[in-house]
């Protein structure tokens, strides 16, 4: 019998979606890169990495294939807590294939409909009592359009109840309009989602550099010098900019600790920058007060 203490519940917990990403070569179209990514997914991982001494848990739905026990080998790798991460029998991740032009921009194709995650909140599956122990919980636009309505308005009818507790939420309004049956339903969800009260945000603005909802501005942020790949420009700055908030820095440095890092990740090819990368982590301070 151990003494040891059971390990603390994760303080912030990231819920949505890993994919299977295939990574097409421009130069040979008969091969692909294999790796796994997903928005949400994406935002852990350099969360993780940007505050290794925060427990960071991912909470999502996976099946029992070779490629679900891969996705979960490489969350554990990731230093990610995977207490909440369910699986299901029969059921399988989702999977995409992204190709990049000249300029670094990307093109998706996906096969995502009978993804697991979909019914994350379907037993055997994840309790929304599950959540309630996180000081955070973030999720995105896209986290909500692939539940099922009725798992979508039970979790924000329950995200309303958590905040009142005082729970903090964080949310990216990530739009993708092929996940949505058309836009009033997007635009009613997304809005439940701001509505549960916006205390601080930023705006993401590509090469302009971010700004923050109150007006801020971080100065001094220039564009990446080299765009390889776009994808997860935006769910890293996430991890970049929360990981600064966290640590109670000002909305200015926030601003540029998550630019920073989305340049970072967007000066190589794919979503997750490799771990034996020469850009380490956690990312160097910014230069703004």
């Amino acid at each position: 019998m151990s003494d040891a203490a059971p390990d603390p519940a994760p303080e912030i917990v990231c819920i949505g979606e890993a994919m299977v990403e295939l990574a097409l070569s421009a130069d040979d179209p008969g091969t692909a890169r294999i790796s796994i990514a997903g928005d949400v997914y994406n935002t852990a991982v350099y969360l993780a990495r940007s505050a290794p001494a925060r427990r960071i848990g991912f909470a999502t739905k996976i099946g029992t294939d070779a490629l679900s026990d891969r996705m979960l080998a490489e969350f554990a790798a990731e230093s990610l807590d995977t207490r909440l991460v369910r699986r299901e029998s029969g059921a399988l991740p989702g999977l995409y294939a992204i190709t990049t032009d000249p300029a670094g921009e990307r093109s998706f194709a996906y096969w995502r409909g009978e993804s697991a995650a979909r019914r994350m909140f379907r037993s055997p599956g994840l309790d929304l009592r599950d959540l309630a122990g996180a000081r955070l919980l973030y999720l995105s636009a896209i986290t909500l359009a692939i539940l099922p309505p009725e798992d979508r308005d039970r979790l924000l009818d329950w995200l309303g109840t958590y905040r009142r507790a005082g729970g903090l939420v964080a949310f990216d309004s990530n739009y993708r309009p092929a996940l949505w049956p058309d836009l009033a339903t997007a635009r009613a969800a997304v809005a439940r989602a701001w509505g549960l009260g916006v205390a601080q945000g930023a705006l993401k603005r590509g090469e302009r550099g971010p700004v923050a909802l109150d007006g801020t501005q971080a100065p001094d942020l220039p564009p990446s010098p080299r765009v390889v790949d776009t994808t997860a420009a935006g769910d890293s700055f996430n991890a970049g900019w929360l990981a600064a908030h966290l640590d109670g820095h000002p909305s200015a440095h926030c601003l540029a600790a998550g630019h920073g890092l989305a340049v970072r990740v967007i000066g190589a090819r794919g979503a997750i920058l490799p771990r034996d990368s020469e850009v380490g982590f956690p990312p160097p301070a910014p230069a703004c007060a």
